[in-house]
């Protein structure tokens, strides 16, 4: 996978975030988790952003490592949601697919990037 498509990838999966915390319910289970994942959501787009600007392999492999946590967070949200059936609807399937897609790329990623800086080291 190259940098411009995960580079859309995680810009439109922050997009779905943002448009899929307008179905959660507005009680205080809802807020909360809704606070959360749109944080968590939305990082993984920028973060990835930042990591594409990186001044070395070591900031690099920083900031990849970031998304990753980021990508897995929203992960987490969206299977408390889904566990906790606060809501049931398509796009929830489709998030959660794009999620564990999107945490096990950026985990490979950065697995990848450390082996080869330590080959390099």
């Amino acid at each position: 996978m190259d940098k411009e498509n995960l580079l859309s990838r995680t810009k439109k999966f922050a997009l779905d975030i943002v448009n899929f915390i307008d179905f959660l319910p507005q009680n205080n289970e809802g807020i909360i988790i809704c606070r959360q994942i749109l944080k968590s959501g939305t990082s993984v787009g920028a973060n990835y952003r930042a990591a594409c600007r990186s001044k070395s392999k070591d900031d690099f492999i920083y900031k990849i490592k970031i998304v990753e946590e980021e990508a897995d967070e929203t992960l987490f949200w969206l299977e408390i949601i889904s566990e906790a059936k606060l809501i049931s609807n398509q796009l929830l399937s489709s998030l959660l697919r794009e999620a564990n897609e999107l945490t096990a790329i950026f985990s490979s990623i950065a697995k990848t990037s450390q082996l080869h800086k330590s080959k390099k080291d």
